[in-house]
């Protein structure tokens, strides 16, 4: 997480915040300006693409604002953009129906005239503070035929010449004084503009919703299918299969008791067969170990099984609702398998924590890494499921390696636990 800036506190960096933001705000103007000259070619077509890298390089810029802005916020500005299609035409007609695009230009206009001086203001200040406490010491230097005007004090000798101190104080002072209150009252400006509407934010919200829905019940559907096959060709074949032997060892058993025992031995195997399968389908379902010792014990138990090393770090002060902790448990477990068996990796790393609300788990390994989300991996299953409780996951997979894959599930922790909080598998 980004430290967040104190305002109150080293005011020298804010000149350099001050010297940002007007740069930025500068360079907006000129965004703005390429913008125009995109939409006037766009009469003989030529401005098309010019339109299409116009408005990216604007929601860079605006996005540059968002981050910088978390500084003094203490928490993110969401983007509001839609999604952008690949066909250079019809993205850029999403582009120019999305409100946000007209909200980001907006702010530009703004930033680059009324809220400029907010941003110009502190580092103006300290400068003319600067300035006026060096004048005594360089003015019998400036050209005797030039009238020496700082600020407010005009300067033709030495005994006018220490005027300035007084006045750069005062400018310094004004400096310490009202540079955190105008550059707070910036990012709060920026924000307004910057961040997504009520509207947006509800129909993303809607958009979202959806989309975790349908993937839910994509997920829901593919594992009922699963479990089906598995009882049809597992443990219902055996039954079928334990059925007709005990048929045939009812009609053996008063002509061949020899070949009915051993029928009924054979059945009694299978029976024994069918019913490890079927333990084995309701742990694929909902571990036991999950019910009784929690995500932590669960967690740890499944460290052991690994292939590879798997070091274990949990931080859980209570449990989570049984969907989530399912959710988790076997997001987990897909990816320490595809850490063993496609990445090759040597050791792997697993680390749970909850914290403001959210249960947050890293899983890494030192294997090639090229892991990716996309093209219907294991991944995308482990994103659908996480994303029915409004959970992410973010895989950071450099060729190469190392993979890490982080993921964050809104919820909330029941008992405390009684277990230790750490350890190494």
């Amino acid at each position: 997480m980004a430290r967040i800036e104190d305002y109150h506190t080293g005011r020298i960096r804010l000149v350099g915040w001050s010297l940002a933001f007007t740069g930025l705000a500068i360079t907006g103007l000129l965004l703005v300006l390429l913008f125009l000259l995109s939409g006037i070619l766009t009469a003989i077509w030529l401005g098309i693409p010019f339109l299409a890298l116009s408005t990216t390089l604007i929601r860079g810029h605006a996005n540059a604002h968002r981050t910088l802005l978390r500084r003094w916020l203490g928490h993110p500005i969401p983007t509001p953009y839609r999604p952008l299609p690949t066909d250079l035409p019809t993205r850029v007609g999403v582009i120019l129906t999305d409100p946000a695009t007209w909200r980001d230009l907006a702010w530009l206009l703004l930033n680059g005239t009324l809220v400029l001086p907010l941003t110009l203001l502190p580092a103006a200040l300290f400068a003319e503070g600067v300035h006026s406490l060096l004048v005594p010491y360089y003015w019998q230097y400036v050209p005797a035929d030039f009238d020496m005007w700082v600020n407010a004090v005009h300067v033709t000798d030495q005994a006018t010449a220490f005027w300035t101190i007084p006045q750069g104080i005062l400018l310094l002072i004004l400096y310490w004084t009202l540079s955190p209150t105008l550059l707070r009252g910036y990012a709060h400006t920026a924000r307004w503009l910057l961040a997504p509407t009520e509207k947006s934010r509800l129909a993303a919200r809607v958009e979202h919703l959806a989309t975790s829905r349908a993937d839910t019940v994509d997920a829901q559907a593919s594992e009922v299918r699963r479990i089906e096959r598995d009882l049809h060709d597992g443990a219902q074949a055996r039954l079928v299969a334990l059925g007709m032997s005990l048929g045939m060892a009812e009609q053996l058993l008063t002509r061949d008791p020899q070949s009915a025992q051993r029928m009924l031995a054979e059945a009694r195997e299978s029976t024994h067969q069918a019913l490890t399968e079927i333990r084995t389908l309701v742990r694929g379902i909902h571990p036991p170990v999950l019910v009784e010792r929690g995500l932590d014990g669960a967690v740890r138990a499944l460290a052991v099984t690994q292939h590879l090393p798997v070091t274990v770090d949990i931080d859980l002060p209570g449990r989570p609702a049984d969907p989530v902790e399912s959710a988790a448990y076997f997001a987990i477990a897909e990816l320490l398998t595809n850490a063993a068996k496609h990445a090759q990796a040597n050791r792997a790393w697993v680390r749970i924590n909850h914290g403001h609300g959210r249960l947050v788990i890293v899983v890494g390994d030192d294997g090639n890494g090229g892991a990716t989300t996309t093209n219907g991996t294991g991944l995308t299953g482990i994103r659908r499921r996480l994303a029915a409780f409004d959970g992410t996951i973010t895989i950071a997979s450099p060729p190469g390696g190392p993979t890490i894959a982080t993921m964050e599930l809104p919820c909330a922790l029941s008992s405390p636990k009684t277990s230790p909080s750490s350890a190494t598998d």
